[in-house]
């Protein structure tokens, strides 16, 4: 199945001693029911989940006890019955020695489960699915922590060319995925066959780092089962060189497929998305059980006495979990994760949470202090050695100036912290938490920019609205005053019109009859002697009448002016 597969390379990488060998001599060995548990509400990238339990509530194996809350968010479970005995904040895995909230919860010892039941995904749409796998509070279990239901999304064209699960696990010490592809490489592959039916994926790409031939084998067979009981070859599995970071999302996309997905684009824009083995298992138990994410497999390693893996329930003490393994007199820190890329935690009592892959016990002999740091001398070997082809030097020196524009300009952002320049750096300056103060800054300031902006909006928006308000108040008044002008003008002419009596109206009444009556009778009334005149007389009457007449229009020019 190999053969067929042609390889690709990547940029860069290292070779660490890979310290591996000690936690893979003993099966998986479910660890023990702690006397409390602290299960942090913010695991994954995002949003922190809304507490939905408050103390004195008895919880159930599997109960949600956090609501997941935005769009990039995931639910957090009980991982035993029990009874809350807090919803306070403690104390986090992060190095930064920061509290969260946290449900505390004392185990009753029934571990009694929530009721369970198959999740038929084949009948709900894709939507209803991703929504389930939240609330089932399934996340990428390779340290990313990505809640998962937004990549079981296949994107614009509805389907993808290549789903690659990532079995490469390139940290040194780290053998949980080893050891999870050994023992349950069939359930991986039942988890690995519902994610292709949700991406409508073409084929399957399983890649391992070649210094894992037990897992290898495992999931041949698993595979080959799977493809003969569909009648196809679609699932591959493919054996890939040694070489760190070859785990990295983008790095195992490029050699299985020869496909560089740029900064800023989403590998689905290019057909192929990335899952961990561990994020199939547990979508797995979430689909077929109706199970939640309450635990994973974890390697305790590094300075103890009996390394190994365990199945750990999350909220688990760190300090719990050291102790099954033995830790050493001279053991002086615990590291979440590995070697290369692992934090150094505040205290071993912080819990086991969905990003912990691996509890590192360490000491001064297993990692010795590191040597002064010196001044950089541009050897260019953190370029040589650089994953993501960037130039470390460049950033190292961007971000110690703190110019975090320039530092951006050489791509910052694209750094996967890996730590590969940083081990090969000759003047052992430690280069990646350079690049990570830069990036926490560069990000509070963006959070203070995006703060101010809100507050210029704000504020403008509020002089937007006093001048609104003061043009309506000033519309308002105008509109009043001149309907006050109109009412009072109205009221002065009532005031001022004369008073009319009845007895007043009455005498008008009577005046304009008894005219009325004169111009009748003036109209009827003929001089008694203009009767039977001669000629002569007629003649001398109308002379007489035009006389008058034109005296009266003489007469009207000065009436006017009397007037």
């Amino acid at each position: 199945m190999n053969a067929v597969q042609r390889l690709f390379g990547f940029h860069g990488g290292v070779k660490p001693a890979y310290n591996k060998e000690a936690s893979t001599g003993l099966p998986i060995a479910v660890a023990p029911t702690p006397t409390l548990l602290v299960i942090p509400l913010h695991q994954s990238i995002g949003g922190v989940p809304r507490p939905l339990v408050k103390a004195g509530d008895r919880v159930l194996k599997g109960q949600r006890i956090g609501g997941a809350d935005g769009n990039v968010s995931s639910a957090v479970h009980a991982s035993t019955s029990g009874s809350v005995v807090a919803v306070e904040m403690r104390l986090m895995p992060h190095t930064s020695g920061l509290s969260a909230l946290c449900v505390v919860i004392e185990p009753d010892g029934c571990d009694e489960w929530i009721p369970r039941q198959p999740f038929d995904f084949r009948s709900a749409t894709p939507t209803q699915t991703r929504d389930y796998l939240r609330d089932a509070g399934v996340v990428g279990l390779g340290g990313a922590v990505f809640p998962s239901y937004l990549k079981l999304n296949p994107g614009k064209t509805g389907k993808l060319d290549t789903l690659v699960l990532n079995g490469a696990e390139c940290e040194p010490f780290i053998t949980c995925d080893d050891l999870l592809m050994r023992e349950r490489a069939e359930t991986i592959i039942k988890g690995t066959l519902i994610m292709r039916e949700m991406l409508s994926a073409g084929q399957v790409l399983i890649g391992i780092e070649d210094n894992k031939p037990e897992a290898i084998a495992a999931m041949e067979v698993a595979a080959q089962a799977a493809n003969q009981a569909a009648g196809d070859s679609s699932i591959k599995v493919v054996s890939v060189p040694t070489r760190y970071p070859a785990g990295g999302a983008k790095q195992l996309m490029r050699v299985l497929t020869g496909i560089e997905v740029p900064h800023g684009k989403r590998s689905t824009d290019y057909g192929l998305q990335c899952f961990n083995v561990g994020t199939a298992y547990a979508i797995y138990e979430a689909i077929a059980l109706g199970q939640p994410l309450i635990s994973r497999i974890v390697t305790v390693a590094g300075n103890v006495e009996r390394a190994r893996n365990y199945e750990v329930l999350l909220g688990t003490p760190m300090r719990d979990l050291v102790a099954l393994c033995g830790p050493r007199a001279d053991s002086d820190r615990v590291i979440m994760g590995g070697p290369m890329m692992g934090l150094r935690m505040p205290s071993d009592e912080v819990p086991v949470v969905k990003a912990a892959n691996c509890v590192l016990v360490g000491s001064k002999q297993l990692f010795p202090p590191p040597p002064p740091e010196m001044p950089c001398i541009r050897c260019g070997e953190c370029a040589k050695a650089c994953p993501a082809d960037l130039q470390p030097f460049e950033m190292y020196w961007f971000s110690r100036a703190k110019i975090f524009g320039k530092a951006q300009e050489y791509n910052l952002f694209d750094c996967i912290e890996c730590g590969c320049c940083a081990y090969v750096c000759p003047s052992r300056i430690p280069l990646v938490d350079y690049y990570r103060f830069a990036k926490s800054e560069i990000w509070a300031r963006e959070v203070e920019k995006e703060a101010a902006d809100v507050a210029r909006e704000r504020y403008e928006f509020r002089l937007l609205r006093e001048e609104r308000e003061k043009q309506e108040k000033a519309a308002k008044l105008a509109a009043k005053t001149a309907a006050g002008r109109e009412k009072a003008a109205a009221a002065l002419a009532e005031v001022e019109k004369p008073a009319v009596t009845p007895e007043q109206d009455a005498k008008k009444a009577l005046i304009a009859a008894a005219m009325e009556r004169a111009r009748e009778q003036k109209a009827q009334a003929h001089p008694e002697n203009t009767i039977n005149l001669t000629p002569e007389q007629q003649a001398e009457v109308e002379a007489i009448e035009a006389r008058r007449a034109e005296i009266r229009e003489m007469a009207k020019p000065h009436l006017r002016q009397d007037d």
